[in-house]
């Protein structure tokens, strides 16, 4: 896996629902390395720290590979990397690969795979329509983020290397699946519960399936 280009958002103001609101989606392509700290990737907008932001969501990766599927959707767009509100897009992320609890060595910053991206009405004002929510879900590539296990800076071109992998097998698009399903699997159900890289909320919300 390869950075091929590192995003940071500026506040941008958007009408929802009748009333203007704050959002860091709108993310492009800067020609520095990005700062990951301890919660958060440093001068980057984070507004909604409810849902964005934190230990287990510092920083967003998505695959460059699923960008032709998007644009071949949505042609009329203005494209460029960013477009998801990721930080760093990223060749060859695979989420059926990528596990939950995997440790990776990122330029001169150490990140732990967390969990997937739940998408928002945020992704569909940028995509000019809420059904791209129903589409992103179904698509099942949703990107992952990372917990910042030691603080440093990552460039483009920077590569991904595997330091550590999980002990526990669950992917992150099982793991998305496992979200989204009505009828859920028990024995990814067992995994995800067993699984400590994820937040411990997500775990706990589970055991009511088994």
């Amino acid at each position: 896996m390869k950075v091929i280009a590192t995003n940071i958002g500026k506040p941008t103001t958007i009408l929802w629902n009748g009333k203007e609101e704050l959002t860091g989606i709108y993310k492009y392509p800067t020609e520095e390395a990005i700062v990951l700290g301890g919660t958060d990737v440093e001068n980057d907008t984070v507004i909604d720290r409810k849902h964005h932001g934190g230990p287990n969501k510092a920083c967003y990766l998505f695959s460059a590979d699923q960008y032709p599927y998007w644009k071949g959707k949505y042609p009329h767009l203005d494209w460029n990397w960013g477009m998801f509100g990721e930080n760093l897009t990223v060749k060859g992320l695979d989420e059926t690969k990528l596990c939950i609890g995997d440790i990776y060595r990122m330029g001169s910053a150490l990140v732990q795979v967390s969990q997937p991206r739940e998408p928002c009405y945020k992704l569909g004002i940028r995509f000019g329509t809420q059904e791209i929510l129903r589409q992103y879900i179904d698509h099942g590539h949703p990107g992952t983020y990372v917990r910042i296990l030691e603080a440093g800076k990552v460039n483009e071109n920077d590569s991904l290397t595997l330091v550590e992998k999980s002990e526990n097998p669950l992917t992150v698009q099982q793991f998305y699946q496992l979200i989204y399903a009505k009828h859920k699997d028990p024995n990814i159900v067992k995994l995800a519960i067993e699984n400590k890289a994820l937040p411990e909320y997500k775990r706990e919300r589970l055991k009511k399936y088994l």
